[in-house]
């Protein structure tokens, strides 16, 4: 879930991750023929399944991000407190994907799926009713613990049941459900609680979701080539240490929390910083600003080309120096000049985000799923340290406060690139000629 999204969160590495299930239980020739394709028997039906999953997934988890400044409101809390509403569902996936990737492998991609968005949509018809912070707060975290099946999931399901040639097609269509559901979630609660209120906002995302889980679970086909495995806890901790222990995969999972603490940040606290003056804006037009994440879907499409031009490295670099470059627009007092800034910090962070989450399965020879799963951990990992942390600086700083937070992150990225440069600059000197 792909991210983006911020929905656009779990999507690039999710597609170099589809190998490895492939690589543990390889499918017979005869087998590949037999899986779906376009214009094949279940092809739409799976592909609109996974899209609406996708849709459900990212509108649930980020469904209070644009209403905070109200919740603060309603509960008489700050910015910081609020924020631990993003921060708990975006938590309590980050610490469940992986047993839910492991849970798949046992009983089936289908059934965790069913049962994670069945968990979920629960809960979100719950959310509107908490009578209190602390209550709302645990339905979220509880609600990004089942949502975790999602991404732990989806594109094993896809890697075994859709040919190879239409696989990136396929999971593409599950990325698009991701990044609609995060901006359209964002959208709709805020020109529903301009009217209404959050709690009702909320609610009108919860029944989005019921109709979306619904009809994911009609749709989708029975899988024809899932073969159970044990859950092998030893092998699973063991494969685990392995990725953990490596130098690359490390920086990687460090550059990924470390762009989504900038982009966490950045929209939790910028519905606090558009409401109030100068800018006063009403909820309804706040809420539209999460527009802006089509931007992120252009960069992160084009981030394969930068990479063939500048390399790895390269756009790495060049995807934080243009979130930092947004970062400092922001901070000025006009209204163009802030939503220019955040046009590139969107579009800086999902240029990285796609560089590092797909160099993540470039790297690792074995265990790609669970690879990918580590990554999507420190991922949203990095959004709940970002939500809290840049809401904590808003209150005590301003959106000053939260730039600077912005900036050390992007200055971490740019530190841990650098060390990858010489690390590989002095290998290029030992390696044998």
């Amino acid at each position: 879930m792909t991210p983006a999204s911020t929905g656009a969160s779990t999507s690039v590495g999710a597609v170099a991750s589809v190998p490895s299930t492939s690589s543990t239980r390889p499918v017979p020739e005869a087998a590949s023929e037999s899986r779906m394709s376009p214009g094949g028997p279940g092809y739409r039906r799976m592909s609109l399944a996974l899209f609406l999953a996708g849709v459900a997934t990212f509108a649930l988890l980020y469904s209070t991000q644009a209403l905070l400044p109200l919740i603060s409101g309603d509960f008489a809390v700050s910015a910081g407190d609020a924020s631990w509403t993003v921060a708990a569902a975006t938590g309590g996936l980050a610490l469940f994907v992986l047993p839910m990737s492991a849970l798949s492998e046992r009983y089936g991609r289908r059934t965790v799926m069913t049962a994670s968005l069945a968990v979920a949509v629960t809960l979100g018809l719950l959310v509107p009713f908490a009578p209190s912070l602390g209550a709302l707060v645990a339905l979220r975290a509880l609600q990004g613990a089942a949502l975790a099946g999602l991404p732990a999931s989806a594109t094993a399901y896809l890697a075994e049941e859709v040919t190879p040639k239409a696989l990136v097609t396929a999971i593409g269509l599950f990325v698009a459900g991701n990044s609609v559901g995060g901006m359209s979630g964002r959208v709709i609660t805020g020109w529903v609680a301009q009217e209404w209120g959050w709690r009702v906002a909320v609610g009108v995302i919860g029944v989005v979701a019921v109709a979306c889980a619904v009809a994911f679970r009609l749709l989708l086909p029975a899988p024809e080539h899932f073969r159970p495995g044990s859950l092998r806890p030893r092998v699973l901790a063991r494969t685990v240490r392995d990725h953990l222990a490596h130098p690359l995969l490390r920086r990687l999972y460090a550059i990924g929390a470390l762009f989504m603490t900038v982009f966490g940040g950045v929209y939790t606290v910028i519905g606090y910083r558009l409401t109030e003056a100068p800018f006063s804006l009403p909820q309804g037009i706040v809420g539209s600003i999460f527009l802006v994440y089509l931007v992120g879907t252009v960069s992160a499409s084009a981030a394969g080309r930068l990479v063939g031009r500048l390399g790895r490295r390269g756009a790495l670099y060049a995807g934080g120096g243009t979130t930092a470059a947004g970062l400092l627009l922001s901070l000025a007092g006009s209204l163009p000049v802030v939503l220019l800034g955040l046009v590139l910090i969107t579009a800086g962070f999902f240029a990285g985000h796609a560089v590092a989450s797909s160099a993540v399965g470039k790297t690792a020879d074995v265990g790609r799923a669970q690879a990918s799963a580590l990554y999507q951990s420190a991922y949203y990992v990095g959004s709940s340290v970002g939500s809290t942390v840049g809401a904590l600086a808003f209150h005590a700083g301003g959106w000053g406060g939260t730039v600077g937070v912005g900036l050390v992150a992007v200055a971490g990225v740019a530190a841990i690139t650098l060390a990858g440069t010489r690390a590989a600059a002095r290998a290029a000197v030992v390696r044998p000629a």
